[in-house]
């Protein structure tokens, strides 16, 4: 079942959302909808071309990396080892989301429109939204952003304009994300990239007992 949003700040039980993930239709960006929706598991994801309102998902099997089990290849190592490149972490919020958009502006379905860029450079600055810089020779080749909430970080979208600068982005902020008590990392859905950089399946309800988990981090 597919539900019509109004002005109200609410969402339907995710459990009664199509089995694709799709959950409802309008609404608002605003900071307050967007961080109940994360709180939730519930993300926003439409072509911003041929929608005339937001779509609202939350897929009942997630696509999920556990800092502990973040993959880093033999030929990763070296590359970290060497150096090449400089990481930063929330240093050029609004030129990875940018670089994110505009490697996807002409491709079908592309949802990094102008109104969600603005809706989590929004989230950026009220310090919910953060990004990962990947940097050569000053320049920006890579990075990553999303949502960071408690325990939970929401991987929204990567880009990488050098060999492995995306890779690098993830493991560096993945090792970052776990030294501060992350739990997971929610990909959302799966892809051959991220299944090779340690991503797994897990089920919703296991995956909201993590994300609104306040305890200790547990050792399995």
């Amino acid at each position: 079942m597919i539900f019509q949003l109004d002005e109200r700040i609410i969402f339907p039980d995710p459990h009664l959302g199509d089995p694709d993930g799709l959950l409802a239709i309008g609404g608002d960006l605003s900071p307050e909808r967007l961080l109940l929706a994360y709180s939730n598991g519930i993300f926003p994801w439409y072509s911003f071309r041929d929608c005339e309102e937001p779509e609202w998902y939350c897929p009942m099997e997630r696509f999920v990396i556990f800092p502990r089990d973040i993959h880093v290849s033999h030929s990763m190592r070296q590359l970290i080892r060497k150096g090449r490149y400089e990481v930063t972490f929330n240093k050029d919020f609004d030129g990875v989301i940018e670089a994110c958009g505009a490697l996807r502006a002409d491709q079908e379905g592309a949802w990094l429109g102008p109104e969600m860029t603005e809706a989590y450079k929004r989230l950026h600055r009220m310090g919910y939204a953060v990004s990962e810089e990947v940097w050569l020779d000053g320049r920006l080749v890579g990075g990553l952003y999303g949502v960071w909430l408690g325990r939970g970080f929401f991987g929204e979208s990567m880009f990488s304009l050098e060999p492995d600068a995306s890779k690098l982005a993830l493991i560096t902020f993945t090792r970052m994300f776990e030294s501060y008590g992350g739990m997971l990392i929610d990909c959302q859905f799966e892809t051959p990239h991220l299944r090779s950089m340690g991503g797994r399946p897990l089920p919703y309800d296991d995956y909201m007992a993590l994300i609104s988990y306040s305890g200790p981090c547990p050792d399995d």
